[in-house]
């Protein structure tokens, strides 16, 4: 097998995905932290006036509180996310494929970890938010990192950029 001519590989971003979803998990729980703290039995504090406040919920569903009851089930779906997406990133070697999963890890992470030690008790956990968007959702900060997350591998995938970082060369029609 000739491998003089095979491209030299980007290293692998797996550090990477993991710093960012640490330093996600640390900002998601420090913030949540503060809100129980200082939002408990307050009314709302306006930041950008009645648009944006700071609102405390436990959240005992999903997003908009769909599936209250089910709790334990979104404990089963965050592990297997975090499960997958640990999985996924050790094959990662584009900087911003690694950025975008360690968003989407980070953001997982601290939701399966509100599931499994906030009251109510084990996988019934409800999950602390606090920042409410003009009554339209109330979310925290590792909603808006799985946002962005997302809408990130939606652009990566879209503009073509792969996950192993080296661009694939185009096949010639001309044979």
């Amino acid at each position: 097998m000739n491998t003089e001519n095979a491209p030299e590989l980007p290293p692998r971003r797996l550090l990477w995905t993991l710093l960012v979803a640490a330093v996600l998990l640390a900002a998601d729980q420090l913030t949540k932290w503060w809100a129980v703290d200082a939002l408990t039995d307050r009314a709302p504090i306006p930041v950008i006036g009645d648009f944006i406040r700071f609102r405390l919920l436990y959240n005992p569903g999903a997003a908009f509180s769909l599936g209250a009851g089910s709790t334990w089930i979104f404990a089963i779906v965050a592990a297997v996310a975090v499960v997958a997406l640990l999985w996924i990133s050790r094959k990662v070697r584009s900087a911003g494929w690694a950025i975008a999963l360690g968003l989407l890890l980070g953001g997982a992470t601290t939701h399966l970890g509100d599931r499994l030690f906030r009251e109510p008790g084990f996988a019934r956990g409800h999950v602390v938010d606090f920042i409410d968007y003009n009554g339209w959702f109330v979310g925290n900060v590792a909603d808006i990192a799985l946002f962005f997350g997302a809408v990130a591998l939606f652009v990566l995938s879209f503009r073509g950029v792969p996950i192993d970082g080296v661009k694939q060369a185009e096949e010639t029609s001309a044979e």
